[in-house]
């Protein structure tokens, strides 16, 4: 393992056993992966494609049943390590209620460091800081009851800053919101990503939310079936609606002009390189 990994997962394999009914169900399929500091990483698939269930195995959640997952070195299935993993990988999920469990925002950010017996006048200084990089230090006074569903996110991520990790895994974080709560939460990541170094693992089924991403892992079955930049993966259109996922509107009518017959590059990002792609291929039909 090199000193840039931050995660390294080796043939990793997830069954979950009901004794009762006999019967195995295989969530995770052989999966290797390598992600280093620093990054930020999607993980896509549809619901049932064992996403969640590989990123519960990042800070041990879940123990592999063959295969191995080294976080930042440190083996997930070694007991006496279990601390000091979830300590640096912190988790958000779907739903923020679920984590959120004070009265007061700033009370609730307080809470991890508290269990983490950091000292008082330095948990005051982290809460401050976690507030600040996710834009809520004007809320810290209010009830978490009180905020929207994407501010309610934020909050969680906040929490999870606040013992001062050096990855955040997020699964399916932006599921319950509404579009303007998603991109708030995105953007925050971004910027955590940016500004902070932390690496981001961002489970999500939304295509839009990995278009800035370093690197994308799709899954499908528990297996790992595609990887590479967003725009390599987002070339692949057809791949990628046969297991039952969708791409990007702005990809989807680039792919759409391209096998009508227009010259126009795969894996279009964004709105402007489309309008710079159709410019592009207008220019060239004047100039036959």
């Amino acid at each position: 393992m090199t000193f840039m990994e931050m995660l390294k997962i080796k043939n990793l394999t997830h069954d979950f056993v009901d004794e009762e009914e006999g019967t195995t169900l295989r969530a995770v399929d052989n999966v290797s992966l390598d992600v280093e500091k620093g990054q930020f990483i999607a993980v896509l698939g549809h619901n049932g494609s064992g996403k969640s269930s590989l990123a519960k195995h990042i800070n041990a959640l879940l123990a592999p049943t063959e295969g191995t997952v080294f976080l930042d070195g440190m083996d997930t299935k070694d007991q006496k390590l279990l601390w000091d993993i979830r300590q640096n990988a912190g988790m958000v999920f779907q739903n923020p209620d679920n984590q959120i469990v004070a009265t007061m925002v700033e009370e609730d950010v307080a809470f991890g460091p508290e269990n983490l017996k950091v000292p008082t006048a330095e948990i005051w200084k982290r809460v401050e800081k976690a507030l600040g990089a996710v834009g809520m230090t004007k809320y810290r006074h209010k009830s978490p009851l009180k905020l929207s569903g994407g501010q309610k996110q934020r909050v969680a991520i906040a929490g999870i800053i606040a013992m001062e990790p050096q990855c955040i895994v997020l699964d399916e974080p932006t599921a319950m919101l509404d579009p303007v709560g998603r991109k708030e939460v995105i953007e925050t990541l971004h910027a955590l990503n940016k500004e902070k170094n932390i690496t981001i693992i961002l489970i999500t089924h939304h295509m839009n939310e990995v278009i800035g991403a370093d690197k994308v892992f799709v899954m499908d079955d528990g297996k790992l079936i595609m990887k590479g930049t967003p725009r390599e993966i987002f070339s692949k259109v057809d791949e990628i609606k046969k297991i039952g996922l969708e791409v990007p509107q702005v990809t989807e009518l680039g792919h759409l002009l391209r096998t009508s017959g227009l010259n126009i590059n795969e894996g279009i990002l964004s709105i402007d390189e489309l309008v710079n792609e159709i410019k592009k291929a207008k220019w060239e039909i004047e100039c036959l």
